[in-house]
């Protein structure tokens, strides 16, 4: 069940607002639970055992090492064998064939006889229940918070729905106090309705149309690629993973307010960045900043010697990349930004800044988007196909009736919405006015409240009537 189905927005959502808000304080959470657990069993039912393993476990290692904090090889020893049961769950699920598979090359080189390992199901949102999950031991053998006594109370942090299978990844000292004791005002909950349907429009409305076009064009191969189409397939998915990505988590920010969490910021106009290092402080930062916390600092970080400054980051990268999915193509993409991420600390970025910016802008989205058709091709042949294909001029004439084929004008208004709003345009004119305006903004802002409220309703209606009437309507994070 993802947000944006119908059996999600006009079943499931007021049925669980409604029993949550009529539930007495006390058992609240017991009723998140409950509602998340059926969240996830609606489409995982066989599989929620293996989040309910990662619960159990968790909690009697969160409890261990908060109990011998005082004995550090033995509460270091229990944070080791908790990270080892996490990746180990993670890895038997999500790259057990992959690791089969390659295994299975290095077999056949040696004429050894192949492992036969049937086709293992991903259950949804693994990465991120077993991100928060490392989160929790990490930050209790850091001393940064309490054990959680209460499973009850772990169990809804690992299940939360709202964030559960396509982010934000919600860190436990970030939200240990919410869990025991938030507050929910009318304020709140009808700012969160307002992100989920800015989330829903994003998703719907820019994100889907161009994943048609992204797909259709993706299809492709031989002459059939021409060079224009391979840069309007690349481009409309570089738009279309931004929108879908961030849409779905403006749809958990607002989902977590409704229920009287506060999540932190997830996306910050990554396309207008001018590096790679700036670029990944503003795109999944809830990713970026678990990898730097939990892995790069751990690994010694910029403490160490250059060389291994440079490793370690290389090492998160690829790591990073890994996450996204068993496949060569998200390592190679991982790797990919952490070269650059690594040429930028080695003094690109000295030479960079010195740059004209509209040249530094342009340096970040060429390796964004050449990175993007490596995480969106199947394939590596079709990812290095479809790479040169995007600079073949000799195969660039296209006709007006391919064009049409994959662009419809739904897919054009997308496009060009979608990049300017990509643009930090409102915010630069949110703090113009407040420059300007000073006291006067308040009248200025209720003058907004009208045309915003306008502006919401007709984007939930369209919405509405995009989801009823269409069947295109993707969930990207299945390799998560």
């Amino acid at each position: 069940m993802v947000f944006s189905s119908p059996i999600f927005l006009f079943g499931f959502l007021p049925i669980a607002l409604l029993f949550y808000y009529l539930s007495p304080r006390l058992i609240k959470n017991l009723v998140l639970l409950l509602i998340s657990l059926l969240f996830y069993a609606w489409g995982e039912v066989f599989y929620l055992g293996v989040m309910l393993t990662s619960i159990i476990s968790n909690y009697f290692f969160g409890l261990l090492i908060y109990r011998f904090l005082d004995k550090p090889k033995l509460s270091r020893l229990y944070l080791t064998l908790g990270i080892i049961i996490n990746i180990a769950l993670l890895t038997s699920f999500k790259y057990a064939n992959f690791i089969t598979d390659n295994v299975n090359i290095l077999f056949a080189w040696l004429d050894i006889s192949a492992i036969n390992l049937a086709p293992v199901h991903l259950p949804l949102g693994i990465s991120f229940f077993t991100f928060q999950a490392i989160s929790y031991i990490v930050d209790v053998y850091r001393k940064e918070v309490p054990s959680q006594k209460n499973i009850f109370n772990l169990a809804l942090y690992i299940s939360l729905f709202p964030q559960l299978i396509a982010g934000p990844i919600v860190r436990y000292h970030d939200i240990a106090s919410q869990i025991t004791s938030r507050t929910h005002s009318i304020e709140l909950f009808a700012s969160g309705v307002q992100r989920f349907i800015y989330g829903l429009a994003k998703k719907m409305l820019i994100a889907n149309p161009l994943g048609e076009v992204a797909d259709s064009i993706f299809m492709l191969s031989g002459n059939d690629l021409t060079m224009p189409l391979a840069w309007i397939g690349i481009l409309a998915y570089t738009l279309q993973i931004y929108f879908d990505f961030s849409g779905y988590s403006d749809m958990a920010i607002g989902l977590g307010r409704m229920f009287g969490f506060k999540f932190l910021e997830n996306f910050n106009y990554p396309y207008i960045a001018t590096s790679v290092r700036e670029f990944w402080r503003r795109w999944h930062i809830s990713l970026s900043t678990w990898f730097r916390d939990y892995v790069y600092i751990a690994l010694g970080g910029s403490r160490v010697s250059t060389i291994r400054v440079y490793t370690n980051l290389l090492i998160v990268f690829i790591l990073t990349g890994f996450w996204h999915g068993a496949s060569w193509n998200f390592l190679i993409w991982g790797l990919f930004h952490g070269i650059f991420l690594a040429s930028e600390h080695a003094g690109l970025s000295n030479i960079l800044s010195k740059m004209w910016q509209p040249i530094q802008h342009v340096y970040l989205l060429i390796i964004v988007v050449i990175g993007w058709v490596f995480f969106r091709a199947d394939t590596l042949p079709q990812a290095i196909d479809y790479t040169y294909s995007m600079v073949n001029i000799y195969n660039y004439q296209t006709t007006l009736y391919q064009f049409a084929q994959h662009l419809s004008y739904e897919a054009i208004y997308a496009f060009l919405i979608g990049t300017i709003l990509s643009l930090s345009l409102y915010p630069s004119i949110k703090n113009y006015l407040i420059k300007t305006a000073g006291e006067n903004f308040i009248k200025i802002a209720c003058l907004i409240d009208i045309p915003r409220l306008i502006i919401l309703f007709s984007l939930l209606f369209l919405s509405i009537i995009k989801i009823s009437s269409s069947t295109y309507n993707p969930f990207i994070y299945f390799r998560f």
